[in-house]
């Protein structure tokens, strides 16, 4: 894997849990640096590297701290299931102070959940080179975007025929490497001082009063919603991608102000660059002024289907990035995709990736935190009320306002691939036999997915337990010279 140039003679900080990824029996622990680096120059990188390894250490043999030690490992010292959590709380505060670039690892079992959730809002903000190691739970999250996740016993022996699996013992003590002790927030450079702090009264009665931190604490969840624009994004491109199902033109609403008050709500918060808008939608269902007063401001309209429109939103998502470099800005008109944490983790795997903005808007606030990070988020009724001709906005439109002249804007129907230059050429291709006969196949590929996927799981069963199933126990036979007593029929 490569990642950014920059970041490949920057600083390198390792994350080491030491009970979920433990040294494997009669490994040498001097070798665990040596092989660290190794795999990271193997990939290109040759910063510095610093390895802090973490784990309840009363419980680690002395010879196993003199190896790490030995070769600059730090070693801290936490209460058992308060590792992750304090680990999390360690990288937080050094992302703080050693911005990008730079690399980051993390060697544990428990990248996943609300550490997977909210480390992929932090690669959002501040873009790091990340890499992960695991010893028998990989992280399936695809949340996060990472250069490697390779086995922590693997990533030990990857030496070939020099493989260090020799005896332990015999290691040189060094005291260039700091202990720390995260109950009492006690540091020192002498592994005699630190096993003797941690067999001390003062240590264990810290540890009796102190309960130990494992809830994971979110270094996002406190961050504002709205930042003033960046020199670099403040005339970038903006592409906006309007959800017209989770957010309707309210009912009066001249739509010849949606793009006037888009643009002033951007200037107020200091964003210029050119903004294109595309409104996705069954457009059949959308009103005819709609059509005009929008296109005429330069709206791109996109036809699709209620059960499709979040994929082509996000495959034209994709295609924009592709052409447009960063920096650029991006927001997001969906309920939806503010909401569902699977709809936009495309988005999100993509603004770790990318130097883009990303802004949303919504009918209603989302009840939980949004996986995406925005620099400014709007309420869909709010955000058209932003208009420099504020008491025009919220008027009824009068039958000669609803008949535009010009159509700027492009038509395009997602399930044909077709684009019209035109809303007559649209709205006659929405109602060709052509069109509707693709409607219908979708309509029926959808509307079968349950079954297909009912089937897909019996399939699967039948894989696992073997088909055709076994046939059942037979019954007992008759006691033998048993025979059944024939049927009489009497007259009554």
């Amino acid at each position: 894997m490569s990642g950014n140039d920059a970041a490949k003679t920057g600083k390198i900080e390792v994350w080491w849990d030491m009970k979920d990824c433990p040294i494997p029996e009669g490994y040498d622990a001097g070798r665990v640096r040596p092989s660290i680096e190794r795999a990271f120059k193997e990939r290109g990188y040759t910063g510095p590297v610093s390895i802090t390894a973490y784990a309840d250490q009363t419980q680690t043999p002395c010879h196993v701290l003199r190896g790490l030690s030995s070769t600059g490992v730090a070693v801290a010292h936490t209460r058992s299931g308060s590792t992750c959590s304090v680990m999390y709380r360690d990288m937080v505060e050094w992302r703080g102070q050693n911005p990008p670039p730079a690399t980051i690892m993390i060697i544990s079992d428990q990248v996943q959940g609300d550490l997977s959730l909210d480390l992929a809002r932090l690669q959002q903000r501040d873009r790091y080179g990340l890499f992960l190691a695991y010893s028998t739970k990989r992280c399936n999250d695809f949340l996060l975007v990472y250069f490697a996740n390779c086995r922590w016993r693997q990533l030990l022996l990857e030496e070939g025929e020099g493989a260090p699996l020799v005896a332990s013992g015999g290691l040189s003590s060094s005291s260039a490497v700091m202990f720390y002790c995260k109950s009492c927030n006690f540091d020192c450079q002498s592994l005699k001082k630190f096993r003797k702090h941690l067999s001390s009264y003062k240590h264990g009665m810290e540890e009796a009063i102190k309960p130990p931190d494992t809830k994971l604490l979110s270094a996002t969840k406190t961050w504002a919603r709205n930042y003033p624009a960046t020199p670099e994004h403040a005339t970038a491109n903006i592409h906006v991608l309007w959800d017209m199902n989770d957010c309707p033109i309210p009912e009066g609403y001249d739509a010849r102000r949606v793009r006037p008050s888009i643009e002033r709500a951007f200037k107020e918060i200091g964003y210029s660059g050119p903004i294109s808008i595309t409104a996705y939608a069954d457009q059949k269902q959308t009103p005819l002024h709609h059509l005009l007063s929008l296109s005429s401001t330069g709206v791109d309209f996109a036809h699709t289907l209620p059960w499709v429109h979040y994929s082509r939103m996000i495959s034209d998502f994709e295609r924009w990035s592709s052409v447009n470099p960063a920096p650029a800005s991006i927001l997001i008109i969906s309920d939806e995709v503010a909401s569902s944490k699977y709809r936009s983790k495309i988005i999100c795997r993509s603004l770790q990736k990318n130097n883009y903005n990303c802004f949303l808007a919504y009918s209603v606030r989302p009840f939980e935190m949004p996986l995406l990070v925005t620099s400014a988020e709007w309420l869909w009724d709010s955000l058209l009320a932003v208009s420099e001709t504020r008491r025009h906005t919220l008027e009824k439109c009068s039958e000669s306002e609803r008949v535009v002249a010009s159509t700027g804007g492009m038509f395009c129907c997602k399930l044909c691939l077709c684009d019209c230059k035109s809303l007559d050429d649209f709205n006659k291709h929405l109602s060709s036999k052509e069109h509707t006969k693709e409607e219908n196949r979708i309509t029926t590929h959808s509307q079968s997915f349950p079954r297909r996927h009912r089937e897909f799981k019996i399939s699967k069963y039948h894989d696992e337990e073997g088909y055709p199933p076994k046939t059942k126990r037979m019954r007992k036979a008759p006691r033998k010279g048993f025979l059944p007593r024939p049927l009489r029929f009497t007259n009554v």
